[in-house]
């Protein structure tokens, strides 16, 4: 398989490894750009793996709660200048109206006005996540959007219960910062959990580690993995000495959800 400079690009801005580097990955690994990834990080030659699989796409991410509802709608465009267009706003803000009123499919309804605004901007314009929480009875539902050249560009939705309104919102924050991507150690698939212990080794290894003290230093970093992952498990934001879990004490999380764009 081959590959072109533009690959090698995509590669260095998701792995955050030098150019050279990137384009050995992508040389060892017949231009498999995520094979390529997985090499780098091996390799100890990778910034970060948070950066993997991210959106570069540019858009709004739209969010309201009104009253026990809340709901989240990422509509994507290609260029920061449409997404900031106050066509492309008031459409944003349409759409995440009726999720709440109506439900997640009811976007369908919108999809004229979605080819209008497509003629219109002359741009390719399309729906992203689209997320509705209705909170039960007596839990509470709050939120956060980060607001970036006018327009939501990384909102979440979190319902607890047995929580206060302001403790909501500033786990909605934390998870804004912190990027979680499960709610507790036990809801990480074992594969995943697998292959990242298979890739740590590797990097262990590599690293030129004692093979005796290997296993251990393993286990160690798997367990930093899952305060990458799991929320509950992650240092808080506003003080990394406790814990999320530590931080609610007796509430508890319901569920989250988080939409970005780039």
């Amino acid at each position: 398989m081959s590959f072109t400079a533009k690959d090698v690009q995509a590669l260095r801005q998701s792995s955050g490894a030098g150019m050279m580097d990137c384009k050995k990955a992508l040389e060892e690994n017949g231009g498999d750009i995520e094979a390529a990834k997985q090499w780098l990080r091996e390799k100890g030659l990778a910034a970060s793996a948070k950066r993997d699989d991210r959106d570069s796409a540019q858009g709004i991410v739209a969010l309201q709660i009104k009253g026990n509802v809340g709901a989240i709608v990422k509509l994507k465009c290609e260029t920061d200048f449409v997404a900031a267009s106050e066509h492309f706003l008031a459409e944003s803000t349409a759409l995440v109206e009726l999720v709440i009123a109506k439900g997640e499919a009811a976007v369908a309804e919108r999809s004229a006005q979605l080819e209008d605004l497509k003629i219109l901007l002359k741009e390719k314009i399309e729906l992203g996540d689209i997320v509705r929480f209705e909170a039960s009875s007596g839990n509470v539902l709050d939120s956060y959007i980060h607001i970036q050249g006018g327009r939501g560009v990384n909102g979440v939705l979190v319902e607890m219960s047995g929580a206060t309104q302001e403790l909501a919102h500033d786990i909605a924050v934390h998870i804004a910062f912190a990027r979680p991507k499960y709610l507790q150690k036990s809801d990480v698939p074992e594969s995943v959990i697998a292959a990242e212990r298979a890739t740590l080794e590797t990097v262990t290894r590599n690293e030129g580690k004692p093979e005796a003290a290997i296993g251990k230093i393993v286990e160690g970093r798997v367990q930093g993995f899952f305060k990458d992952i799991a929320l509950l498990e992650q240092p808080y934001a506003k003080d990394d000495k406790q814990s999320v879990a530590q931080v609610i004490g007796k509430a508890t999380i319901v569920r989250f959800s988080q939409v970005e764009i780039g």
